[in-house]
């Protein structure tokens, strides 16, 4: 007597059998985060350098028919120069005190949490970059340097720098993310069909 054995399709049978690709854990993980983080930092670090040594004395730069302008700012505030008219102690308690707070929250996540998915990997660091970037200035200098803005057809954006993108750019990517991966998730194959003849 033969026994045929029907298995699962061959498209179901390599997505149950083969890893999980899309997520990252232990020391790998920790390694990416950095990487981002630092990399983040640094490149905003390097842009604002520029900035002030090109731009702090100079009139705006206009490329692309001034869809893309240089021109330096210091911003007291945060993203837009939101709160730049709050007193002192207040803007340093949320903008420096609380801000450091959240950040180090984030990177606590990210070390702590084991199965994030590796978009959700690279938003959180580009968001802590990003945050670390601009609080650095906040704790030296008391402001945060922009440098550029984008505008077309009498539209504009406010000033901003490398780590105004990052965040940003984490925040999206951190949302489509979250929106893909609570997608529900297509029900169990059904086990293989063993049929006697």
């Amino acid at each position: 007597m033969d026994q045929h054995t029907t298995g699962l399709p061959a498209e179901a049978a390599e997505k149950t059998m083969s890893p999980v690709l899309s997520r990252t854990s232990g020391p790998r993980r920790i390694v990416v985060a950095l990487l981002i983080l630092l990399a983040t930092v640094g490149c905003d670090r390097a842009a604002k350098y520029i900035a002030q040594d090109t731009l702090m004395l100079s009139p705006p730069i206009s490329l692309l028919g001034d869809v893309v302008r240089f021109e330096y700012a210091e911003n007291t505030g945060a993203f837009l120069s939101l709160g730049s008219d709050l007193p002192d102690t207040v803007r340093f308690a949320v903008l420096g005190v609380a801000v450091g707070l959240v950040l180090v929250g984030i990177i606590v996540y990210i070390f702590r949490t084991r199965t994030l998915h590796i978009t959700e990997l690279w938003a959180l660091s580009l968001i802590a970059g990003g945050g670390a970037g601009n609080l650095i200035d906040r704790l030296t200098t008391g402001y945060v340097v922009d440098f550029v803005s984008m505008g077309f057809s009498g539209l504009r954006t406010g000033i901003f720098n490398v780590a105004d993108v990052a965040i940003t750019g984490g925040v999206l990517l951190f949302v489509l993310a979250r929106l893909r991966h609570s997608e529900p998730e297509a029900p169990p194959a059904e086990p293989p069909v063993v049929s006697a003849s």
